[in-house]
């Protein structure tokens, strides 16, 4: 029964991530960029200083700017940044590394414009709660009902049974079994315990408890990254040299297969930073903003962090170590290329990263799951959902590892299809935010030069 399904669901996840799809995905993201002029690369810097600055409290919204960026980030760092980096390397090579870069970068404006539409479009519930994202932007803004009641759907089973917890759950039993011996349906059961009591809160207890894990576990990660980086320094240059060469060439998948290298690279992109999928949206709603394009430039930078710097570490590790082919995958792959390159600890690192970024990822698609849900059902049915989300995570603690990543696979280009095909109708609409924006900022900063004028005079 396991073979087959694994088997049934690798071909359906290679149909849906075919060449269609992968254009449609990084074709989306480049003409936004340049439709906004490069908005998203000139921004970035302005966007990383709000993303950390004082939060707007006056303005409708569930939670903080801040608190909705470590929503965000909670739910994209996490297995992708570990497990997809190193599933990526070992079916694409290091090559697949490149591909991911290339998926973040077009795939700032793609998150920025989801932030911007889920903002402008979003709605309260029946509780007074913040809803957004691609439900109500391509309802509200499209007219197009069907298609938002279908990106809904799929954007409940990925959150159910594929990205946002089976995958989640199967990584961290995975890791604790690996490097702990801990059982696999002993890290389901406690992570069904934790993550029941938090959910149960709603966002606001989402918010808070991610805005303590997630800048914590990052920081952590990230000090391990640069300490590996340091003391192996003279093999960091001959892997980016081979991360570049690979994506051209394939050299490193058997038989020279370039497509696959490409394939990986951008699914697994997408998988870690998630542009593209529409949660952006959904997060950025919750937020305490005033400005559609202010709270749109903090959810970019979600991208940047996620996939430009986390993820690098993590395809650095794995090239400069070469154990990539060893025929060991997923999160035990990624740890004992760590403990490579530190000897003795760098195992533990990941693996008690892994298990706070799983945590926190598991709660932020708890949210989103929950939002798609009670578009289609209403808010009456909010602890229903939470029920059936709590007790899909022991199932997936315990399945293979290819068969919860080919699910996660499948929603995750299902849930891209309907909201690419809204960002991309609705790319006018970006635009004219955008514009707004840019004369709001001037007129801003005229605002101040004045009044340093008059106090100095």
């Amino acid at each position: 029964m396991g073979d087959w399904l694994e088997y049934i669901s690798g071909e359906i996840s290679g149909f849906v991530w075919g060449i269609p799809l992968i254009i449609l995905l990084v074709g989306t993201g480049l003409y936004l960029t340049i439709r906004l002029m490069f908005f998203s690369f000139r921004m970035l810097p302005y966007a990383m200083k709000i993303s950390f600055s004082k939060q707007d409290k006056e303005s409708k919204g569930d939670i903080s700017h801040f608190q909705a960026l470590m929503t965000s980030l909670a739910a994209t760092v996490g297995t992708g940044n570990v497990v997809g980096v190193a599933t990526a390397v070992v079916a694409g090579g290091p090559g697949a590394v490149f591909w991911m870069w290339i998926t973040a970068l077009v795939g700032m404006a793609t998150k920025y414009s989801e932030g911007i539409l889920g903002v402008k479009y979003r709605q309260e519930n029946a509780k007074g709660e913040m809803s957004g994202g691609p439900m109500y932007y391509i309802e509200k803004g499209l007219g197009q009902k069907w298609l938002a009641v279908l990106f809904a759907i799929f954007a409940v089973f990925a959150a159910i049974f594929g990205i946002g917890n089976m995958i989640q759950a199967n990584a961290a039993a995975d890791v604790a079994n690996d490097v702990f011996n801990v059982p696999l349906w002993v890290t389901g059961v406690v992570f069904m315990i934790l993550i029941g009591l938090v959910i149960i809160g709603g966002i606001k207890s989402i918010g808070r408890v991610t805005g303590v894990i997630v800048p914590f576990m990052i920081i952590v990660y990230l000090i391990a990254g640069v300490v590996l980086v340091v003391l192996n320094f003279e093999a960091v240059p001959a892997a980016f040299g081979l991360i570049f060469t690979d994506a051209f060439t394939g050299q490193a998948v058997a038989g020279g297969a370039i497509g696959t290298v490409i394939q990986m690279g951008v699914a697994r992109g997408l998988f870690s930073n998630e542009a593209g999928l529409g949660t952006g949206g959904i997060a950025a709603a919750a937020a305490r903003t005033d400005v559609p394009a202010r709270q749109a430039l903090i959810s970019m930078t979600q991208v940047f962090i996620d996939t430009i710097i986390v993820c690098t570490i993590t395809g650095l590790a794995l090239v400069m170590a070469d154990m990539y082919a060893s025929g060991v995958e997923g999160a035990a792959l990624t740890a004992q290329s760590f403990n490579e390159l530190l000897p003795g600890f760098g195992h533990i690192v990941v693996a008690v990263t892994l298990l706070f970024f799983i945590f926190s990822t598991i709660l932020g698609w708890a949210y989103f799951g929950e939002k798609c849900f009670t578009y289609l059902f209403g808010v009456n049915f909010t602890m229903f959902y939470r029920v059936i989300f709590v007790l899909a995570i022991l199932p997936g603690a315990t399945l293979s590892l290819d068969t919860v990543w080919n699910f996660g696979d499948i929603f995750n280009g299902l849930m891209a299809i309907p909201n690419l095909v809204g960002l991309l109708l609705l790319s006018g609409v970006v635009a004219k935010e955008t514009k707004r924006f840019i004369d709001l900022r001037a007129y801003e900063k005229n605002e101040l030069y004045n009044s340093t004028r008059k106090k100095e005079a």
